[in-house]
């Protein structure tokens, strides 16, 4: 017989993550730093030990070289680590990654700030400045 503590639910591999439904479109100030701010508060995955959810708000930070990322494109992706059970350090690397990897930024910074559970409370993130871009601007 299964103990409650022993329990674990299934979870989604890391495969599952839909990077094709990310989209850009061109940013037509070339030249002209700015810094877009995106976030949410309904992102989940899961936990990869237990299967259980964490919640977490999701801050995207960046300056655009050539192209803007697609919100739309950006709310699908994002649902698609739903049921995906990664820690959570390595999931701010994994999207600053597909991101930068979509939109090429000059600067962009990723920030997963979690829900406390079991009375810890985690922020994890990471920063990609583009070596083809001078620094960081100021926000």
């Amino acid at each position: 017989m299964v103990q409650a503590l022993d329990r674990r639910y299934d979870t989604a591999a890391a495969s599952t993550i839909d990077v094709s439904a990310l989209e850009t479109f061109p940013y037509e100030y070339p030249g002209q730093d700015i810094v877009v701010t995106i976030d949410t508060d309904e992102f989940t995955s899961v936990c990869p030990y237990s299967g259980l959810p964490d919640f977490a708000t999701i801050r995207i930070d960046y300056t655009p070289a050539k192209a803007i990322i697609e919100l739309r494109s950006l709310k699908y992706y994002l649902f698609s680590y739903r049921n995906v059970g990664m820690y959570q350090e390595h999931l701010v690397n994994r999207i600053l990654d597909d991101l930068v990897k979509c939109a090429r930024p000059k600067w962009m910074k990723v920030i997963a700030d979690y829900r406390v559970r079991g009375g810890i409370h985690t922020v994890a993130s990471r920063e990609y400045r583009s070596s083809r871009h001078g620094t960081k601007p100021r926000s």
